[in-house]
């Protein structure tokens, strides 16, 4: 008999406009090995915290369906946290929602692959792969893990011809300089499974979880990235060709 998989949720967002095409059903899953110094979800840190909701597939399904209506032309988007770090559930949960006719994204770091990894890939139409930086040691400062594991992964996306949208961070003083700009560009170019680049400028809006949890925020006293370096980066990419949101 099989194992009901249960999943650790922090928060659902219902009408979600930002995590991929379409409004989505948006899932944030609780646990994530990363400690990325803009995390703005610090609290789906620790896997082993008491998540807000315990769900078992077939039930988180029930709660989608009722606003099934409004996502024709969106679907359900899983992210964190890092959902893959509950692959059992997201597999399970993707397999009744791909039943439902639903689209499924993940939003992930890829720091995680596994064969249970590759069998929620099967299911998952589209990954949203956040990728921090090129440079080994600022990847490592930025995320305070190594920046093999993503590379994997996106490798592994391409060779299994899997629809990609890339998702970076542009944080002022640390990845928003030219040179980091056009590595990244450059290094994503061959990948012919990357259908869009979401730059996204650093933010402080989840700086009062920091002090709700009493945690010290790294990045304490850094201002917003400006329109203009946002602007200019995607200049950047779009003299290789990237599509650019």
């Amino acid at each position: 008999m099989k194992t009901i998989s249960t999943g650790k949720i922090h928060s659902l967002e219902s009408f979600g406009t930002v995590d991929g095409p379409g409004i989505r059903f948006v899932v944030f899953f609780q646990g994530c090995p990363l400690r990325c110094q803009y995390c703005h979800n610090p609290d789906t840190w620790e896997i082993s915290s008491k998540p807000k909701y315990l769900y078992e597939p077939d039930a988180l399904l029930k709660e989608v369906l009722r606003y099934k209506s409004f996502l024709s032309k969106g679907g359900v988007t899983a992210t964190g946290g890092e959902p893959l770090l509950q692959p059992d559930f997201v597999r399970d949960f993707f397999t009744l929602c791909r039943k439902e006719g639903l689209h499924t994204a993940l939003d992930t770091s890829g720091y995680l692959l596994s064969d249970k990894i590759k069998e929620v890939l099967d299911v998952t139409d589209l990954v949203l792969l956040d990728i921090k930086a090129t440079d080994p040691d600022l990847h490592k400062t930025l995320t305070g893990v190594a920046k093999d594991n993503p590379v994997k992964f996106l490798n592994y996306l391409e060779e299994t011809g899997k629809p990609t949208w890339i998702r970076h961070v542009i944080v002022p003083g640390l990845t928003d300089n030219d040179e980091q700009l056009e590595a990244l560009a450059q290094f994503l170019q061959p990948y012919k499974v990357i259908e869009k680049i979401e730059l996204l400028p650093y933010h402080r809006m989840g700086i009062h979880k920091y002090e709700q949890l009493g945690i010290p925020y790294p990045l304490a006293g850094l201002d917003p990235l400006s329109k203009e370096r946002l602007d200019h980066a995607r200049e950047i990419f779009k003299r290789y060709s990237f599509t650019i949101q």
